[in-house]
């Protein structure tokens, strides 16, 4: 129960402050309010001036037969008096005529019975009082009269004239009157709230439904909204300025997503370059603890080995041992690489001599026979560190050719402030066939796609730190889905980043 009524003084609250209800509660009322207040006070006046009017008119009338009746009364000719009366009485407006003597006694009628004089102690009191107009009623009608003293040539008081006039016809005239003008007020009330209301509607409600609507998307959250720009010029701004401030809203909610996701970028970055600084420490470690060992069971090993007869199963034995510690060392090696951030020893190198001696040495391991490489560029010298950047190329060329089913593409050229190296090839899975979880996780440590015993996953992040510490990046291009294509940018210009 509460809640409803709430919410119903809530929606009468609303609709009692709109603007519909201000227009029409301040202009348009108080105008009807001062309409019907210049009728009322016009249909007053009117009446207070016919009023005068007809007591004028009785008053003429009655002072046409003053002479010749107090001639009369004087004579004692009371034919005369009534021949004035009857006279009288011919007039439209004259609903009655009386005469009384000094006495009070009534000397002379024409009409009906005199609806004021009752006594004829109010004969010497009017008569003393001059002329005197009264209102009163009789048989339901009412009735105005006119009284007028009677004297003779020296003054003297004969008797009392009495003109009454039914004023009845001009009261329901003028009630008429009320009648009709409260009905055109209510009517022009009637057609002034259509007018107000339909104007109100079309000049300002529509714009300000609009608007609102508007306001409720925006509350909303619905993004990119913009107020019309239409109806009055006060309207007009109005939306102007609101667009102006979703423009600016969005602009810096915009502003705001950017730096966020450039600290999430940066937190990001901090986060995994403290991850191979522990990483790189860890393997440094576990390089510099195996290496001793590594190598005095290699060289006993090879010892073992020349002791033996060729056709002694025991030389076999010695000869994978050998090979298998080989692959330690390399693993070791690639530690030791992953974890080295020396400063750089720059200097310039030819890319195109780097190149080739580095695919001449991964063709030497006899791993990818069947395999072709193609070689695109010019002749191009680079600022950079020839073993960290070997490093770096040649672990790329060995995984290309070992996941190539045929050929492995290397291609460089200048670019205006950067070198750009291409190393792409058509292996089976190709650039469209590594997915986006695996593509994001290719340049973390110890991550491989390889089986087991096959890959130790320190290859693209060796290749990723040497480039980093050249002030240059490597990526995965996988907008070419029959190759599987990396591209390093280096710069051009040593220190640069």
């Amino acid at each position: 129960m509460a809640t409803m009524w709430r919410r119903i003084r809530f929606f009468l609250t609303r609709r009692l402050n709109s603007l519909r209800t201000v227009v029409v509660m301040y202009i348009l009322l108080p105008l009807l309010l001062l309409v019907g207040g210049v009728v009322t006070l016009g249909l007053q006046e009117f009446q207070t001036q016919m009023e005068e009017r007809m007591q004028d008119d009785i008053e003429l009338v009655a002072r046409t037969i003053r002479l010749p009746v107090s001639t009369a009364i004087v004579e004692q000719d009371v034919a005369a008096v009534q021949e004035s009366l009857d006279s009288l009485f011919q007039i439209d407006e004259v609903f009655g005529v009386y005469v009384y003597d000094a006495d009070g006694d009534t000397v002379a009628t024409s009409g009906p019975p005199s609806p004021s004089l009752q006594h004829r102690g109010e004969v010497q009191a009017i008569s003393e009082a001059g002329t005197l107009g009264a209102f009163d009623e009789h048989r339901g009608r009412e009735v105005f009269s006119f009284f007028l003293p009677l004297a003779d040539h020296a003054g003297r008081i004969v008797g009392l004239l009495q003109v009454t006039r039914d004023v009845s016809p001009f009261r329901a005239y003028v009630a008429q009157l009320r009648w009709q003008g409260a009905v055109l007020t209510g009517a022009a009330t009637v057609v002034f709230l259509a007018l107000v209301l339909i104007g109100y509607q079309r000049t300002v409600g529509r714009h300000v439904q609009r608007l609102t609507g508007v306001m409720h998307d925006i509350g909303d959250g619905v993004r990119g909204v913009r107020a019309p720009e239409t109806g009055p010029a006060e309207l007009r701004h109005m939306a102007v300025t609101m667009n102006g401030m979703l423009e600016r809203r969005e602009a810096s909610e915009a502003a705001l997503e950017a730096q966020r996701a450039e600290q999430r970028a940066l937190e990001e970055k901090l986060r995994h370059s403290e991850k191979l600084a522990a990483i790189g420490q860890l393997a440094a470690g576990v390089a510099h603890e195996l290496g001793t060992p590594l190598g005095i069971i290699a060289g006993r090993a090879q010892r073992a080995a020349r002791r033996l007869d060729p056709d002694d199963p025991a030389r076999k034995e010695m000869q994978e041992l050998m090979a298998e510690t080989e692959r330690v060392e390399t693993i070791v090696r690639q530690l030791l690489d992953f974890a080295r951030r020396n400063p750089l020893q720059r200097r310039n190198v030819d890319l195109d001599e780097l190149v080739r001696e580095l695919v001449a040495r991964v063709r030497g391991r006899g791993q990818c026979a069947d395999v072709s490489f193609e070689l695109d560029g010019e002749p191009l010298q680079v600022p950079a560190d020839r073993l960290r950047l070997g490093q770096a190329l040649e672990n790329l060329i060995e995984n290309g050719s070992q996941a190539a089913r045929s050929r492995v593409r290397i291609a460089w050229e200048a670019l205006e402030d950067e070198v750009r190296v291409t190393i792409a090839d058509d292996g089976p899975t190709g650039g469209g066939g590594i997915d986006a979880q695996t593509a994001e996780r290719l340049f973390e440590p110890f991550f491989t796609t390889k089986p087991a015993g096959e890959g130790t996953g320190l290859g693209l992040a060796v290749a990723q730190v040497a480039l980093e510490d050249h002030g240059g990046v490597i990526e995965l291009d996988r907008s070419e889905p029959r190759e599987t294509r990396f591209v390093l940018h280096l710069p051009r210009e040593a220190g640069s980043s």
